[in-house]
């Protein structure tokens, strides 16, 4: 652990991650089409699927991706007053997609904030500390039929101090309800997932769900989370958690010449 100098280095690291898009144009006359997306969220509660780095208060979370088959998909997330929960900095590749297989591999470095109050001779000091992670991940969706899919996630998380936790293995099987028609203008979205999570010597089972109410061609939805403990030697984290979040998306084509 260590005190938070990142921000200073931040805006160069987030260039440099940028920097292999900007002078990847083609020099012939071709168009090729790309993708830049987002979405902002606002959650009555931060939770993660990895029990110590949930938040557990309001939090605001900012997603973007650049890219075509291989993709730049930074996440940002921050206590509701503004201090950093955690940042992760997503390289994606798209191995394989056909109209009913989809395989991709992906790695990033993540950093996640803590802070912690220092007492010394009756008066109190914040500060902001960081950890670090390296993870790697193999995600595979199949299209069952049109809107219902199924597929399998597989993640690798190595910490990077020694007084974290060093090995983290999350398996899940997750199921997929694209479009669950309500009317001609509203359908929802549900992906509940069960999941295998190992951190170290400890392990356990969860179930983890998301219900999204949606309205075609239209950036705001309503999204909830819950995350239930099924069996865990884990000792960090409540056995059932749960949210209501605000989001706010939007989607981008662009074409290099």
């Amino acid at each position: 652990m260590q005190k938070i100098l990142l921000f200073k280095a931040l805006p160069l690291f987030v260039f440099l991650n940028f920097f292999p898009f900007a002078f990847s144009q083609k020099t012939d006359s071709i168009k090729v089409a790309g993708r830049f997306g987002g979405a902002v969220t606002f959650t009555t509660k931060g939770i993660s699927t990895i029990p110590n780095l949930t938040l557990g208060k309001p939090a605001v979370i900012f997603d973007m991706t650049v890219g075509r088959r291989l993709s730049f998909e930074p996440q940002f997330r921050f206590a509701l007053e503004g201090k950093p929960w955690s940042f992760l900095f997503w390289w994606r590749y798209e191995l394989l997609n056909t109209d009913k297989f989809q395989f991709k591999i992906g790695a990033h470095p993540a950093f996640s904030f803590k802070t912690l109050i220092d007492t010394m001779y009756g008066a109190s000091e914040e500060s902001i500390v960081t950890t670090q992670y390296l993870a790697g991940e193999l995600a595979s969706s199949f299209l069952i039929t049109k809107g219902i899919g199924i597929g399998m996630y597989y993640l690798y998380s190595r910490g990077i101090e020694k007084d974290i936790t060093q090995h983290t293995n999350y398996l899940a099987l997750r199921f997929i309800f694209s479009n669950i028609k309500l009317s001609d203008q509203f359908f929802i979205r549900l992906n509940p997932q069960v999941y295998y999570l190992k951190m170290d010597k400890n392990d356990g089972f969860y179930f983890n769900g998301t219900l999204t109410l949606a309205k075609r061609n239209f950036p705001l939805s309503i999204s909830s989370l819950i995350n239930k403990t099924i069996q865990t030697e884990i000792p960090v984290g409540d056995d059932l958690l749960g949210n209501v979040s605000l989001i706010y998306t939007f989607n981008k084509r662009y074409v290099e010449l």
